[in-house]
């Protein structure tokens, strides 16, 4: 599975353009995430010749001794800079353990084990050697399995109903199936 999204992602014109982009920031530990891997996959999934569009390019990082959203503001806008073509949102993981109370995290694996959906906690980066490398805190079995998977780390139904309901996944991926909180 890790190797086949490796895959998936090098043959893709944006994701690897995306990739180099945020590599060349130098940012600590930092991860396209999100939707820049799971909508790949169920796009293969699918059967689909081509990706479809992305809202946002999630980028994660962990800088605890920086954790202001103008720094944030500041990658973005050098990303734009870039590659002004793609919708970029960076996120400093240092901090997003205030939007619902969690302790404070220690890396961005920890972070990303905490989002809404199982299949939603993945991310790919490239690393110094030129290599994509994958970090999927929870595995990546419900991903090729088509599911939409509350996060029992997450824990709040609400959320999730209304981020399946919103996204409109359903919808673009006809073939996932949303599971209960368990």
């Amino acid at each position: 599975m890790e190797q086949q999204i490796i895959t998936w992602l090098s043959d893709e014109p944006m994701h690897l353009r995306a990739l180099n982009e945020v590599q060349k920031l130098g940012l600590n530990d930092a991860w396209l995430a999100a939707g820049f891997v799971r909508n790949l996959v169920w796009d293969r999934l699918h059967g689909y010749p081509h990706t479809t569009p992305l809202n946002d390019i999630d980028v994660v990082y962990f800088n605890p001794a920086e954790c202001s959203v103008a720094t944030d503001e500041r990658l973005e806008q050098r990303l734009r800079a870039a590659a002004p073509e793609l919708p970029w949102s960076v996120k400093n993981q240092a901090r997003m353990h205030e939007r619902h109370g969690h302790a404070p995290y220690t890396c961005s694996a920890q972070a990303i084990s905490y989002w809404v959906e199982v299949e939603t906690a993945i991310g790919a980066r490239m690393n110094a050697e030129g290599q994509i490398e994958l970090n999927a805190p929870l595995g990546l079995e419900n991903l090729f399995h088509l599911t939409i998977t509350p996060n029992p780390r997450h824990a709040i139904p609400a959320v999730f109903a209304e981020r399946v309901s919103n996204k409109g996944w359903l919808r673009l991926w006809p073939r996932l199936e949303v599971q209960e909180m368990r």
